[in-house]
């Protein structure tokens, strides 16, 4: 090792950055929405192995509620209450239509939850004391065709030598 290195317990500063972070403890995921992108979402194994276990998902159609997605088993909305008071840590996560996204929102605030994941096309109204983070996927489209279309329209730098005015 040379004279004056520095020398890092990574495992610690792993550990704080983490802490830091809110990483330390696993923080339960109620996804709210058995269509298309909820079935998705609890198909996903990333939560689980980052901290974000699956811990229910709810519909209020009949024909979804008892069905297993992800091995989760689909339970009725109105379940909420009792699911959230089972895990203190909870995360909603709206993946319904925007037509009923603020009543699912309203539910999740009224059970407890105070962290919420929306992809529904739409702002909802929460509480102050109440995060929200909306993922627009039709805007992270625009975006990346924005920088797309300007990859390609604008022109490429042209080098100059070191010193030349």
């Amino acid at each position: 090792m040379a004279h004056g290195a520095l020398v890092y317990d990574v495992a610690y500063l792993t550990f704080q950055m983490n802490r830091e972070l809110g990483l330390t403890e696993d923080r339960s995921v109620v996804i709210v929405g058995a269509g298309n992108l909820g079935q998705a979402l609890a198909n996903y194994g990333g939560f689980s192995s980052r901290g974000f276990p699956v811990l229910a998902m709810v519909d209020s159609d009949p024909d979804k509620v008892g069905s297993n997605i992800g091995g989760v088993v689909v339970r009725h909305v109105d379940d909420l209450p009792a699911i959230v008071g089972s895990s203190p840590t909870t995360i909603g996560v709206i993946a319904t239509p925007a037509p009923v996204a603020q009543s699912v929102a309203d539910r999740l605030v009224d059970a407890g939850v105070r962290s919420i994941l929306n992809f529904a096309p739409v702002v909802l109204s929460v509480p102050d004391d109440v995060l929200v983070r909306k993922v627009d996927l039709a805007l992270e489209l625009q975006v990346l065709s924005f920088y797309q279309q300007r990859s390609t329209t604008m022109p490429s730098p042209v080098p100059t030598r070191a010193g030349a005015a």
